[in-house]
């Protein structure tokens, strides 16, 4: 038994969440976007209370727009969450970025701080989806981080104060939404792959949905808890959907 809880707790990821109603905006479409913004073990779909974010903003052609006093108190999967509605007015590719408050994790023993980002395409306009946003940890996409088919392979590469993170591990794991997938057995949860020496890694996305990467670092600095230093795990974390092609 103490195996097997050893295991569960290695085999499933915490992620935060940065969700928006769609990866693309097109002029013949809807151009309020809602953004959920929470905390879950998203392949399983078991939510966890998260306070509000310390940031939200939003990054288009080099202008950046605080976003945080647009956060409403929401509910998702049972826990409490935040929403957001953006609307967007303009062609250009918009870079959606999250920083959480310090969430103490104590059955990891450590403080979690996943800086997290999704990227939206609108009205035609694809330039700037690469361009970092000066996250302290962040995943810059090498492959366009929307309008990708499911099995496309994506790229990205793991940047920690601006430098590639050689050997840095990344978690992926489906937003399970729907609850239409189940594992064959907890290792199935979240998908691991490290970087390359040049922080690079890549995965291919095998069906539909919103995929989150989650490349994780302990910080040098701790943070104090009940009187005691305790690590710090950061984590840069995008949200990418990717899209069955229609059929005529």
């Amino acid at each position: 038994v103490a195996l097997l809880m050893c295991l569960s707790g290695r085999a499933e990821a915490q992620f935060s969440m940065l969700i928006p109603s769609s990866s693309t905006v097109m002029e013949d479409k809807e151009s309020s976007l809602k953004l959920d913004v929470f905390s879950a073990y998203p392949m399983e779909m078991r939510g966890l209370d998260m306070q509000q974010p310390k940031s939200l903003t939003i990054t288009r052609d080099g202008k950046v727009e605080d976003l945080k006093a647009m956060l409403k108190p929401a509910t998702l999967i049972g826990h409490q969450a935040w929403r957001a509605v953006y609307e967007v007015k303009q062609p250009g590719v918009y870079q959606f970025a999250m920083e959480p408050a310090p969430y103490f994790d104590p059955e990891e023993d450590r403080f979690i701080i996943h800086y997290t980002k999704t990227v939206v395409a609108a009205f035609g306009d694809e330039k700037g989806w690469d361009v970092p946003l000066g996250l302290k940890m962040e995943i810059i996409p090498l492959t366009r981080p929307f309008a990708n088919y499911s099995g496309n392979i994506f790229q990205g590469r793991v940047l920690l104060d601006g430098k590639p993170v050689p050997g840095a591990e990344v978690e992926v794991e489906y937003y399970n939404r729907d609850d239409v997938y189940t594992t064959p057995n907890v290792y199935f949860m979240t998908q691991v792959i490290k970087t390359d020496e040049n922080g690079v890694f890549t995965y291919c996305a095998p069906w539909p949905g919103w995929w989150g990467f989650a490349a994780l670092k302990t910080d040098r600095k701790k943070m104090e808890h009940q009187g005691a230093l305790k690590d710090v795990e950061l984590g840069a974390v995008i949200w990418m959907e990717f899209t069955a092609p229609l059929k005529r």
